[in-house]
This record gives C-alpha cells, sequence and structure tokens, in this order.
C-alpha cells in the first residue's frame, strides 16, 4: 500500500453496503486510489489480468456485485466509482469524455496495469469508446453496453412520434439543464431516481429494489453526488466535438456490444459497427437497461466468453 492507494471504509464502501453475496468481502476490498489528481474509490479484487468495471449513472460500483465474485476466479476486478460518484471525489468539473477517459487511465497506471480489458455500461460505454479509440495499445478487449454515444449518430428527435422514445431519453435535457434541476429533485430524490429504475429496466419487480434505495440513498446522503450526477450531462456540450473527434479512426479493439431486448436492443451494435471493426453482439431477452442486475447470469455468460478469448 502506497500514500496514492489507501483503504476505505463505511457507506458506500464494500463494509457499508447491503447484501453483498456470500463471500464477497473475502475477495474484495475499497480503495482511494490518486488518478488525475482526484481521488477515485475502487474496489478491487481477484487474481489474473486486470480487468476494469465502469458503470452508468445513476449507479455506482454496486451495480456490478453480481459479477464480480465469478469473474474475480480469472480476471483482477477493479470496479470503480468514477469522478462524482460514490465514494469518488466531486471536483466542480471535468465530466467530459477527454477527463474521465484519462481519470481511467491514470487510476490504472496508479495500480500498475498498462494493459487491460474493461467493460462500460451507459456512461461508461461512452468513456470505454473514447478510452479504446484514444489507446488501443492498453485495451485487450472492451465490452460496451446499453448506451448510444451523443454525437456519433444522428440524435432522436426532441419531438418524437414514437412515445417510448420520449419516454426513455427524456432525462437527456432535463439533466443537462443548468442548476434548476438540483433544486427541483432535492428532497424528491426518491421520486425522479426511482421513477429512472422503473420505467427503464424491463420490470419494476426485475430491478432488486435494495439496489434501487442505495442508490438513491447515496444521491441524497453524500454531499455533491446529486449535482455531479447532472454535470455528466451538462458535460456532453464539451464531450460531443470530442467524440466526433475520435470518429475519424475506427477502433481495431475486439468489441462486444450488450444490451436488452427491452431498452437498447440493436441499437448499440449498430452504433458500435459505424466506429469498430471487430464488433461481437449480444441483445439479452427479458431484460432492461441494467443487464448487470436484471440479468446478472446472461451478461457473465456472455462477459467470460468474450473476454476469456484473449
Amino acid at each position: 500500500m502506497t500514500n496514492a492507494i489507501t483503504n476505505l471504509d463505511g457507506f458506500g464502501s464494500v463494509t457499508g453496503v447491503p447484501k453483498l453475496p456470500e463471500g464477497f468481502r473475502d475477495v474484495f476490498r475499497s480503495y482511494r486510489v490518486k488518478a488525475n489528481g482526484i481521488g477515485l474509490h475502487a474496489v478491487i479484487g481477484g487474481e489474473g489480468s486486470p480487468l476494469l468495471l465502469l458503470g452508468g449513472w445513476p449507479q455506482n460500483w454496486f451495480a456490478w456485485r453480481y459479477l464480480m465474485l465469478p469473474l474475480s476466479r480469472d480476471f483482477t476486478v477493479i470496479a470503480v466509482d468514477p469522478r462524482g460518484v460514490g465514494l469518488s471525489e466531486k471536483p466542480a468539473g471535468g465530466y467530459d469524455a477527454d477527463t474521465l477517459a484519462a481519470d481511467m487511465f491514470a487510476l490504472m497506471d496508479a495500480l500498475g496495469h498498462i494493459r487491460f480489458s474493461m467493460v462500460g455500461h451507459d456512461v461508461g460505454l461512452w468513456v470505454g469508446y473514447a478510452m479504446a479509440a484514444d489507446r488501443p495499445d492498453r485495451i485487450e478487449r472492451i465490452a460496451l453496453g446499453e448506451a448510444i454515444v451523443p454525437g456519433l449518430s444522428p440524435s432522436p428527435p426532441l419531438l418524437s412520434d414514437d412515445r417510448w422514445t420520449s419516454d426513455f431519453l427524456w432525462h437527456f435535457n432535463f439533466n443537462r439543464a443548468q442548476g434548476v434541476n438540483e433544486r427541483l429533485v432535492e428532497g424528491r430524490e426518491d421520486l425522479y431516481f426511482g421513477y429512472q429504475f422503473d420505467t427503464k429496466a424491463g420490470s419494476v419487480a426485475g430491478f432488486p429494489a435494495y439496489g434501487k434505495e442505495f442508490y438513491i440513498e447515496t444521491l441524497r446522503r453524500v454531499p455533491g453526488a446529486l449535482k455531479a450526477s447532472f454535470d455528466y450531462y451538462r458535460a456532453i456540450d464539451e464531450s460531443i466535438p470530442q467524440y466526433r473527434r475520435r470518429k475519424a479512426t475506427k477502433i481495431e479493439v475486439p468489441v462486444l456490444a450488450f444490451a436488452g431486448a427491452l431498452a437498447c436492443g440493436d441499437m448499440v451494435a449498430h452504433e458500435l459497427r459505424s466506429v469498430a471493426l471487430n464488433v461481437e453482439s449480444v441483445v439479452i431477452p427479458d431484460c432492461g437497461h441494467y443487464p448487470a442486475e436484471e440479468q446478472p447470469a446472461a451478461l457473465l455468460d456472455a462477459l467470460q466468453r468474450f473476454l476469456r478469448l484473449s
């Protein structure tokens, strides 16, 4: 352990979250890792080649809990809270694609991992795309799921004829607003974020209620977490030209596109094939936007098959 890597405990760490799988704490520990000038919370355990897990809005590292123990048998698993999320520091800025990608490379540098595989979900897909485009020499294989990257494909219309599109994506414009959203949501986190989970999952019953309650409590309880959750979307203004700049060169890193049949479906693979040369795809039946929590066994099977090809 160095000064750049220290132990973390308490709410939001492995010692302060609900209903972890049996034996989880025997393998995994929470650490604060100094990377790119900020402290990032990473949950690390296992043996083998390094595997970075990066989740999305409005979740944190806990989203991967069902997959981490099985993956730890073959990989050193690093599940991270990116800047602004969970127990990681919450600076005023740096939520654009370039900075988020630099954060993750700096994290892996600090942990001594030059080359690694990665799984990115939702906003984690945005960041993973930028990383694979920038440094293919460092990414062994990458699985990306349940998002499209702002600026790569034509944007869905603001006033869509398709009611599903409006219901699924309206949060983008709300989250992107300046200043008013925190005041509208503060004290009503269970209403706003609960609605997001309930409507984006394949079914309310299919998403673990205790997980939803933990994410909402984190956004309510951790100082700065609510604002930072919106800052990811406010930074889209900066990120769109950054993503478009990368589109000029197609990714050569092997890519697995994954999605829920009741959420993004074929959209993920369709977009990734426009920017990458080697894309496999899996669409998980009876699954909404959160495969790692709605259908963890199916996602685990897909990831293990894909990652073991290296």
